[in-house]
């Protein structure tokens, strides 16, 4: 290899996206702190926001223009990709970053992804990506409101979705740290403290109602 060879590997313009997307191997924690067999990535996650976005972004209850929205939803969660994930919690005694100390980290890691992936490192590029998380981070927009709600929604119908296959051990996972919920019950307590429009509720109270029938039926892909 010859040392303009060299050079430019070293400064690979797709470097970045390869960073970027390890997302999808970044398991989400809270299902792993509750022993989820084979949790979900972040990345489904940030998928599964964008397809709520497609489809509630005309339902919310302020003008969102969807495609913002939908920009905002892909990537909401991306400084994961070097940060990892750290759960949101609604167990007072439970034990997560400061969070001034997480949300400085992530747009650090924004910021380095914004100059890995700007149009003079990646061929054709020419989104902001600090500007869309400054954005999502502020939460003062409603497309920026609407993807903080559907955050939580999400997180709600991958809960069902775990209650019906029984797909969660507490024995497997970390369950003193989920010691004042039973089953997935923390991550709508998490939820219900967060959405806030009244879109978000009504799916909310949608959901837990599914949720709940599914704990009392002891609903498995078997039944």
């Amino acid at each position: 290899m010859t040392d303009d060879e060299a050079d430019d590997a070293a400064t690979d313009p797709f470097d970045g996206l390869v960073e970027a997307l390890a997302l999808k191997d970044e398991a989400r924690t809270g299902w792993v702190l509750r022993g989820v067999a084979d949790p979900e990535s972040v990345a489904a996650h940030s998928w599964g926001v964008t397809l709520l976005t497609l489809l509630y972004a005309d339902a919310f209850d302020e003008s969102a223009d969807r495609e913002r929205a939908l920009a905002l939803a892909t990537v909401h969660d991306l400084g994961e990709a070097k940060t990892g994930d750290v759960p949101t919690r609604a167990d007072p005694d439970a034990e997560t970053p400061p969070d001034d100390e997480q949300h400085a980290s992530e747009a650090e890691a924004m910021a380095e992804f914004a100059a890995a992936l700007d149009a003079d490192a990646l061929p054709d590029s020419d989104v902001d990506l600090s500007a869309l998380f400054r954005e999502y981070e502020a939460c003062e927009t409603p497309e920026a409101r609407l993807v903080h709600d559907l955050d939580k929604v999400e997180m709600l119908v991958q809960a069902l979705a775990y209650e019906r296959a029984d797909r969660y051990d507490p024995a497997a996972g970390t369950p003193e740290s989920f010691a004042a919920y039973d089953d997935l019950d923390e991550f709508f307590a998490t939820a219900d403290a967060a959405i806030e429009s009244s879109l978000g509720r009504r799916l909310y109270d949608r959901l837990h109602a599914a949720y709940e029938r599914a704990k009392e039926n002891g609903w498995s892909e078997t039944t």
